[in-house]
Parts: structure tokens; sequence; C-alpha cells
């Protein structure tokens, strides 16, 4: 769908942006480019749409130089999101979202009709249409100019550090939330960052770039925490890439060990060992140690201890089962089935031998 070939950026004071980029973007696929402040990303991105052009080499989307396209025709039929959504404060909400479609010469009513759609797609309330930007947060704003990207439903949208400037709580919210959205939609995104753990998760492949406009590596994100190049990515993706590198291996052969759980309403359980206490469908809502159970006859939610993560059998990773074990405060994490339910406990043990297989099998014959 795009391709870069023999990319360079120049500028007239003789600094380099990019370096003789040779690279391809995968169709329907979110293609992450990262790496330090000065090594191109945010210009390799621009030059997609021309909002800055290359110096020599060519870009192509989908086989067409983007040189001999008229630059207001290209970015319209690419979407755009940048950090702080670049909102129109004087317009309401669902008039920002109209913006491209109104551009492209859509009746009003068509317009606002698809901007109504998308604020329940990306997840905005429908009263929120006619409220402007600054009556909302900083996390909803983002979502405005996700959906306003999609409006015109390019199949092509371009996103430069477009969470950078929220809270982890909220990132993590709209990371989820593209994730989401691209499983329904497919389109192909390129998708620029400075954080190496939005990086891996959000991409189906990963451009290390360094600083220069060099490409370092692009690989699957499996592949660039198990085996990075040389020293500088290695560096790059950090001293803990062995632990982000279980986000990427099957947790599908660990064995489930029984827990003891009782119901909130029914009599405290004597011993000295913890238990999970879960709601009349099974759901967890938290542990009682010895301490907690201390004089109490029933159990009730006033005195549970926050049970940690959950790890979800059939769609886990390494990572998530190890993270259960690790955060639960029993020491035993525990795994749910799809309607949230308990379904047995696992062990750090557990997740250590299932990592030790996979590393004898991924051994070369």
């Amino acid at each position: 769908m795009i391709e870069f070939r023999g990319v360079t950026k120049r500028f007239p004071d003789g600094t380099v942006a990019v370096d003789n980029l040779d690279l391809k973007v995968d169709a329907g696929k979110i293609t992450v480019f990262v790496g330090p402040s000065g090594c191109g990303k945010t210009t390799s991105l621009r030059m997609i749409n021309r909002m800055i052009e290359p110096s020599d080499g060519q870009i192509l989307v989908n086989g067409n130089d983007i040189m001999q396209s008229d630059a207001a025709d290209l970015r319209r039929g690419i979407g755009y999101v940048i950090q702080h959504a670049g909102l129109f404060p004087h317009r309401t909400i669902v008039d920002n979202i109209a913006t491209v479609p109104l551009l492209l010469g859509w009746n009003k009513i068509k317009a606002r009709k698809r901007a109504t759609e998308l604020m329940e797609i990306v997840g905005l309330a429908p009263e929120m249409a006619q409220r402007y930007p600054s009556q909302l947060s900083g996390g909803q704003q983002q979502r405005v100019g996700v959906a306003r990207a999609l409006a015109a439903d390019p199949p092509v949208l371009l996103m430069d550090e477009p969470f950078s400037a929220v809270d982890p709580v909220v990132r993590e919210s709209l990371q989820d939330e593209l994730l989401r959205l691209q499983s329904e939609l497919g389109k192909t995104i390129v998708f620029v960052t400075h954080d190496i753990d939005e990086a891996v998760k959000l991409g189906d492949k990963v451009a290390v770039l360094r600083v220069g406009g060099k490409l370092a590596q692009y690989d699957e994100p499996g592949v660039l925490l198990a085996r990075p190049v040389d020293d500088f990515v290695d560096n790059f993706v950090g001293r803990d890439r062995g632990y982000r590198g279980l986000g990427f291996l099957s947790s599908d052969e660990i064995p489930l060990g029984e827990l003891k759980t009782v119901t909130i309403g029914e009599a405290a359980p004597a011993g000295e060992e913890w238990v999970l206490v879960v709601d009349g469908e099974r759901r967890p809502q938290g542990w009682l140690g010895a301490e907690q159970r201390e004089g109490l006859e029933t159990v009730s939610a006033d005195r549970l201890v926050p049970g940690g993560s959950l790890y979800e059998i059939g769609s886990g990773s390494l990572r998530s089962a190890l993270d259960a074990a690790l955060s639960s405060p029993s020491g035993q994490g525990v795994a749910v089935d799809a309607q949230g339910a308990v379904a047995g406990a696992i062990s750090a043990d557990d997740v250590l031998r299932a990592l030790d297989a996979t590393r004898r099998d991924e051994q070369p014959s």
C-alpha cells in the first residue's frame, strides 16, 4: 500500500532528516515508526501526505507516486491524527468530525450523520455532539481527532504521536480503542511514537530509526524484542525486552490449578491461606487473607484485598499469565473464561516452565 524507495529528506541548512529510506508498509496493518528524537520518524510520516516533500527517492501510495498527485487531493484521501487533536475550537464536535466530508462536497445532513455514527464507533456519547473542544477532556478530544480522520473512510491513516499528551491511564484506553477499531476497519495505519512499549503493543511491524534518519531494523514486534540486530536496537528496546517479549508467546499450554473460592454473603472460611472471593456468577471480586477474616462471620465486599490482574484463558500471552501471578497478593494468578468467571489458578513457576518449553521448541534441530 505504501512504499518508500530510497527516500531522502535534506533541509536547506544541509540537515539530513531521512537518509535513503527503503520500506514497505503492509496494507491493512499498523506500522509503527519509533526512535529517539532527531531520527526522522515524523518527517517520514509527513512525507507520505506531502506536508513535507522528499528531496530524493519515491514514495508510492497504492502504486502511485505521490509527487504525481495534487497535494490537496492526496491529503483528502489520507486520514491524519496529530498530538493535541488539532480541533477547530469554534466548531462543535459533530462539525469538527464532518470537516473532511464537507470539503469533499457531501451535504450537511449526510456529513453530520456520518459524524454521529463515528462518535459512537470511537466511544463518544451522543450528547457531546453539540459541545466544543474546550468542554472535552484530553482523551475525548483525541477520540474526536480519530473520528475526524476516519470521516471520509480513507484507506490510509497517519498518526503522529496522537496519545502522547494524555495521562497513562487514558493513553492505554486510547491504545486499546485503536486496536479495537483496527480489528473492525482494517486500515493501513502508519503510527509515530517515541515509546517502545506503545510501538510493540500497537504495531504489526515496527521500524526502529537511528538519529540521522537511517532505518536500523524493521520487523514484527516479537522478532524485534527477541533478536535486535545490533547494540543500538538492543539498547533502545530496553533491558526488560525479555519480559516484553513474553507478550508474543502463547500461554495456551499452561496448566490450571485449583483455586479455593467463597461467594459474597457466605460464611467466612477458616484457615490461614488466601481465599478468592467471587460474586454469584463466579467473577473475581478480591481476596481474603487471615487478617481480613478475623472476626468476620459472613463475607462482605468491604474487607477485600484487590486481586491484581486477571488472565483470560484462550486469548492470553505468557506476559499476561505471569503478570497475573506476580500481581496477586496470594501468589496465585486468577485465570478467567470469556465471561469473566473463575477458571482456575496459574503460578509463576508454571509460566516459567512454559517459557522454557517454548525456548526448547524454538531451538534449531
